[in-house]
């Protein structure tokens, strides 16, 4: 179990992550501009190249996606009480980080 003084809990605001849905999806670059994402917790780099992370967890909140990387999303998963929906998408409209 995860310490709630954890350090990857820095940014105050997590309280919305709490009882949602997570959605296990591939990374899907939306638009030219905009080539990566973070994990809302460790700050891990989605994105399509090498030496990056290619697929992980979509926690949706208020037409936000929050990506969460396999590490997090295992160590904060009963913390926040995720539901898993197992899937794995390539969505490019549905997605906005």
């Amino acid at each position: 179990m995860v310490e709630k003084d954890d350090w990857r809990l820095t940014f105050g605001d997590e309280d919305y992550m709490y009882d949602q849905n997570a959605y296990h999806r591939k990374w899907v670059q939306k638009s030219k501009n905009d080539d990566h994402d973070h994990c809302k917790f460790c700050w891990a780099k989605f994105a399509n190249f090498e030496d990056t992370l290619h697929e992980g967890y979509v926690v949706e909140f208020n037409n936000y996606n929050f990506w969460i990387c396999d590490a997090c999303f295992n160590d904060f998963k009963e913390m926040f009480r995720w539901t898993l929906v197992e899937e794995i998408e390539d969505r490019v409209n549905d997605q906005k980080t």
